[in-house]
């Protein structure tokens, strides 16, 4: 009984959303633990089996820095940026387009959908250039998405997996960090949600509770106090590039629950923070 009523109570969200794109940004513990990446394949599966198109950007973080330490190559992070010499970047192409990249795919296969894997690289999906003002070396901002690209592949039935690279107008290769690609892919694509799975329960107050919804206004606000601090700072700036580029809500969520996703998106209240509008 229980099963019914939660498929009931997802049935106006289903008729809601049914065309709709949201782009997910797949990483942290959500992406390293075997039992929630299998979680979240199947999530992501019935999210395109009723009628939405997901569109998944991963990262890789601690996957690189193992295989970095394994090869005995230092790294070091300017501004939560990793700084990406040519050594480094071979090293990152390989983790994300190599090893993640597959393993998501394979997971959505196995969840019985069909997926494609594409490096930012491919068809010159993603176009970057040099971060500007930082002495980092092959990390780029994003200048251009083409989205033509992702939008046949969804109407040909497949849920399009991209890792965070991109290609420069100077013919060198770019490291982008997850977050800001998953959200200029978000805003190339009209997307009606753009979600951003983490590690934590959303976004935190000063006394450390979770903010269920705010709007730009107070998202700007928490940026320049000293309630949030580190990784959760350009989490929120992405969002808030997200709304200003034309994406209806944006949503930062604890990756670590099962199922978030689809609790999120088809409960009234959904999980953790939710930020849209003025």
């Amino acid at each position: 009984m229980e099963k019914v009523e939660v498929l009931l109570e997802a049935l106006p969200y289903i008729k809601k959303f049914s065309g709709c794109t949201f782009v997910v940004k797949y990483g942290g513990a959500a992406l390293e633990d075997e039992n929630l990446r299998k979680e979240f394949a199947k999530d992501v599966v019935l999210l395109k089996y009723v009628g939405i198109n997901p569109v998944i950007v991963h990262g890789g973080g601690p996957q690189i820095e193992r295989m970095l330490a394994r090869l005995s190559i230092p790294t070091r992070f300017v501004d939560g940026l990793r700084v990406t010499d040519g050594e480094t970047l071979e090293i990152v192409e390989m983790v994300l387009s190599g090893s993640i990249n597959k393993e998501i795919v394979q997971a959505i296969h196995n969840a019985g959908g069909q997926a494609i894997g594409l490096s930012g690289k491919d068809g010159r999906l993603i176009v970057a250039e040099r971060v500007k003002g930082k002495d980092i070396g092959f990390v780029g901002e994003v200048t251009e998405v083409n989205g033509k690209i992702i939008r046949k592949m969804a109407e040909s039935g497949y849920i399009a997996v991209i890792a965070p690279l991109a290609s420069g107008a100077d013919g060198c290769a770019y490291n982008v960090n997850a977050d800001t690609a998953a959200g200029s892919v978000a805003k190339a694509l009209a997307a009606e949600k753009l979600i951003l799975l983490t590690d934590v329960p959303g976004v935190l107050d000063a006394s450390l509770k979770p903010i269920s919804s705010m709007g730009k206004k107070q998202a700007r606000q928490l940026i320049g106090s000293d309630a949030v601090k580190g990784g959760m700072i350009p989490k929120i700036a992405c969002c808030l590039d997200a709304l200003e580029g034309g994406v209806k809500k944006t949503h930062i969520i604890d990756g670590r629950v099962a199922h978030a996703l689809l609790l999120e998106v088809f409960t009234d209240l959904g999980i953790d923070t939710q930020i849209a509008g003025e």
